[in-house]
């Protein structure tokens, strides 16, 4: 864990979860970017470089065979843009072709902290553009819409952001960490989602997303919970997938789940008109079941890729 500046590190050093990192892998500056890409990249930034280097040498020398990184920052702060940019231009540099998926939380439109998020998110998003095989975008003003409506949260916290994301992160990762009847690693998920190198910008959905007083009362098959991934209000990026073309897609079910039913949600989705594929790849479906949530990850061609992103920079 890595900050330009000590005051956030610090709440978790003497927090709840101060057990679950070594005080060696809590690492701090002394200045914070001020929300500036240059400093996180170029000044402030280069002075921890090295450190932070040193201590991702130790624990990869610990590994008994590196699969990759996984890397969580945001695109709009001064540290998640400048100094996430640098590190993994180094990383690319010290550890060659190994994978680097990022979990990256962009700016939304109606959901900023500073106003020069947008300049921040189009400069990061060129520097690593050549460095990051696949990145899982999360925005906000998404996540937010998610507490209000679907878990019934007037008043949504950072802590129920993070957790709603937490779990995302959980069903993407269960089957490196967990046995299941079709097991992936983290070459896979470029694999089967990442049609052309530049184009790394699968958008996530995840079903159902309902709250604990519901829980009980509600009983959803899989394909009720398939055709829901489907709809804008489980995605976790505000754009509308239905107004362009799918160019990948990559389900991992968890749970009771057969593949008989899953066979069966996916042969009705297909049959809609609606949910439409590139010409050069028309039955662009990669299930996984099962490692009961599921999770539905997307790749979208002319929105998510050319629409999405930049729009939220406006």
């Amino acid at each position: 864990m890595i900050d330009l500046e000590p005051t956030v590190v610090d709440e978790v050093r003497a927090g709840t979860y101060r057990q679950l990192f070594h005080p060696e892998q809590l690492i701090t500056g002394k200045e914070d970017a001020a929300n500036n890409y240059a400093r996180g990249h170029y000044t402030v930034g280069k002075e921890s470089i090295d450190l932070v280097l040193d201590r991702i040498r130790k624990l990869t020398d610990a590994c008994s065979g590196l699969q990759g990184f996984l890397i969580f920052h945001s695109f709009g702060g001064g540290t998640g843009s400048g100094f996430t940019s640098l590190l993994m231009e180094r990383l690319s540099l010290d550890y060659g072709k190994k994978s680097k998926l990022e979990f990256a939380i962009y700016p939304a439109p109606q959901v900023s902290t500073a106003v020069v998020e947008p300049y921040n998110s189009i400069l990061t998003t060129h520097t690593t553009l050549e460095h990051s095989d696949c990145a899982f975008m999360v925005d906000n003003e998404a996540i937010y819409d998610i507490c209000r409506r679907n878990l019934d949260i007037e008043r949504p916290t950072y802590t129920n952001l993070n957790r709603l994301i937490s779990q995302i992160v959980s069903s993407i990762t269960a089957s490196l960490r967990f046995d299941g009847a079709l097991n992936v690693d983290l070459t896979e998920f470029q694999t089967n989602l990442v049609p052309y190198p530049r184009i790394h910008f699968p958008l996530v959905t995840y079903a159902p997303i309902i709250s604990a007083e519901k829980a009980y009362h509600e009983q959803l098959s899989v394909a009720e919970i398939t055709s829901s991934c489907f709809e804008p209000n489980s995605q976790m990026v505000k754009c509308d997938p239905r107004h362009g073309k799918y160019m990948a897609c990559c389900m991992l079910y968890r749970g009771d789940v057969v593949p008989k039913d899953v066979n069966v949600a996916i042969a009705a989705i297909k049959t809609k008109r609606t949910i439409q594929f590139v010409d050069w790849c028309p039955t662009g479906f990669k299930p996984k079941d099962p490692v009961g949530d599921l999770l539905f990850i997307y790749d979208l061609f002319g929105l998510c890729q050319s629409g999405a992103v930049p729009q939220s920079c406006l």
